[in-house]
């Protein structure tokens, strides 16, 4: 397959966002290894941008002539985001329906690395997608004035998600998470905290196992996190997202509930450990699940879920 790669800016006065980073100096490292390892798998990768540009408008105009005249089959355009210092995480924007599916595998293999998944949106507005001929999408890979996405990032690992999301292949130097030349995946710190806490609050994998508190993102802490989602009733694949971590942190915060004044996601909690149903609303049923649990642990029967209970719970 022919790929256009589009090393976003780099081409005054077309240049990238500045914060703990520069966009420039990363798209170019992420794009130039991009490029590497799509040739080494037997691909043909086109270098889009241009030697220079007069203005912004002649920048992006020049890298849609090159991947129109090339004949490329995909076109990818690679830049970075900022915002405001909090914004985080990964998206992608597409036109088509075509890129749109060509998004989906390169946005998740990027998010299997720990970033927020942000989603694929509507690339209307960008002029390299909407002038290209063949299905284009603009990769965003992180916010470079995010502390958390920074300390995430990667650039060998970004590439290799990269090209295992477009092509399906495993890019020289390992997975998309493995460093180029590791033999073994490198623990991800966001992946390691995630496993502390769904052990912590005895959310266990598909096969009822605590997980492995290794850092590695495979199937068991997909299969807890998707199994947590679902008893927070939360509409998320298996990867941790905002509403995971809020979710975790109301529950941490150990809320007194109190039958027929409580509702939520600590009651939802509440509910799965002591069985009965989950609808997250403390009602007359839990009640008594509550004390009989209360029961059991050898706590006062009351039905409040207090210190004595929570410490039961969750230490």
């Amino acid at each position: 397959m022919k790929f256009g790669i589009d090393m976003g800016h780099n081409a005054p006065p077309d240049i990238g966002a500045s914060g703990i980073a520069k966009e420039d100096n990363l798209t170019k490292a992420v794009g130039t290894r991009v490029i590497a390892k799509l040739e080494a798998l037997g691909h043909i990768a086109v270098n889009c941008n241009p030697r220079w540009a007069s203005s912004v408008l002649d920048s992006v105009r020049k890298r849609v002539q090159t991947a129109n005249a090339s004949r490329v089959n995909v076109y990818v355009s690679i830049h970075f985001n900022a915002f405001n210092g909090r914004a985080n995480g990964t998206e992608i924007y597409a036109v088509s329906s075509a890129a749109r599916r060509l998004a989906q595998p390169v946005l998740e293999n990027i998010t299997r690395l720990g970033f927020f998944n942000r989603g694929v949106k509507n690339g209307s507005h960008l002029y390299v997608l909407k002038n290209t001929y063949m299905p284009a999408i603009l990769i965003e890979c992180c916010f470079i004035d995010s502390r958390r996405d920074m300390d995430l990032y990667n650039t060998e690992r970004m590439a290799n998600a990269i090209v295992k999301g477009l092509t399906g292949q495993n890019p020289p130097g390992g997975d998309s998470g493995q460093d180029s030349g590791s033999s073994k995946p490198q623990p991800n710190p966001q992946v390691l905290k995630l496993q502390k806490a769904l052990n912590r609050l005895q959310v266990t994998d598909k096969n009822g196992r605590r997980l492995v508190d290794d850092g590695l993102w495979g199937s068991a802490t997909e299969s807890a996190t998707l199994k947590f989602h679902s008893i927070m009733g939360i509409n998320a694949p298996g990867r941790a997202s905002a509403q995971t971590w809020k979710a975790i942190d109301d529950i941490f915060e150990k809320p007194i509930l109190r039958p027929n004044h409580a509702t939520g996601k600590a009651v939802r909690y509440i509910q799965y450990r002591v069985g009965s149903e989950i609808d997250g609303v403390y009602g007359p049923n839990t009640a008594k699940a509550v004390m009989q649990f209360q029961n059991k642990n050898h706590v006062t029967i009351d039905g409040i879920i207090g210190p004595q209970s929570w410490s039961k719970l969750i230490g």
